[in-house]
């Protein structure tokens, strides 16, 4: 029997679709948002076959990349127990267990896990909040995602920097208000920026979120590309959003 047959929501999760994929997700916890469609649509490794995602969630990220890259292999990093057996039955509904492998583990424990240079490239939707700033969530899994409970945003660079050979990317997406720390702890770790993009909700609002990827060992330039805006009317999103979901308007 196919091992997708055998998968079946559980009291409450939701069974919910993004582009040509499937995933359970808690109805309470934890969910994903437009920021991990925007941050796997910036990905740009052709050319590269081995990745690894820092905090993988319920699998999204992987899973969509894997879809739309059909030669990566990742080894996907989860510390939470209830999201890391999440993402393993998301990789199996969506028949991908060949090419992502769901590691439970801790970030900090990958240095004893892993040998310096062994990825190609790396991503992750960090959590942007330090601890004690902003409310935080009563649910734990939501907040280890958005406070730096478990992992600082320094720790996180320095960790993707061990793993990244010469040359290899890392892929984040951030929020403005920390992007100067952000690429000082790029720079820091000899992770050069390279190209960043701002997302914005509509023309003449601020930046909401920013994408960028760095290259280890890389020389010094950096192009900024054209705003990315999710809103062109009320709550409908841009052409362009539209055309990242693989919605029709």
């Amino acid at each position: 029997m196919n091992s997708k047959k055998r998968l079946k929501l559980k009291t409450g999760e939701t069974l919910d679709s993004i582009k040509d994929i499937q995933i359970f997700q808690a109805k309470n916890g934890y969910r994903f948002s437009i920021d991990a469609v925007l941050l796997e649509q910036f990905i740009s490794t052709r050319h590269y076959s081995h990745g690894i995602e820092l905090g993988t969630g319920s699998g999204v990220i992987s899973i969509l990349l894997a879809k739309r890259l059909h030669k990566v292999h990742i080894k996907a990093v989860e510390l939470q127990k209830s999201l890391a057996e999440k993402a393993e039955r998301n990789v199996k509904l969506n028949n991908l267990e060949d090419r992502i492998e769901i590691i439970q583990r801790d970030i900090k424990e990958l240095k004893d896990m892993y040998t310096t240079n062994s990825f190609n490239f790396a991503y992750a939707n960090p959590p942007f909040r330090k601890p004690k700033t902003g409310r935080m969530s009563t649910d734990r899994e939501r907040a280890i995602a958005r406070h730096e409970i478990e992992i600082s945003l320094k720790e996180l660079i320095s960790i993707a920097a061990y793993l990244l050979k010469h040359s290899g990317r890392l892929y984040l997406i951030y929020h403005p208000f920390r992007l100067v720390e952000l690429i000082s702890f790029l720079k820091e770790s000899r992770l050069e920026p390279k190209r960043m993009r701002f997302v914005h909700s509509k023309k003449g609002d601020e930046a909401k979120m920013v994408l960028i990827e760095a290259v280890k060992g890389s020389g010094t330039w950096l192009k900024i590309e054209p705003p990315l805006y999710l809103y062109e009317k009320g709550k409908t999103y841009s052409r362009e959003v539209l055309g990242i979901l693989d919605k029709s308007e």
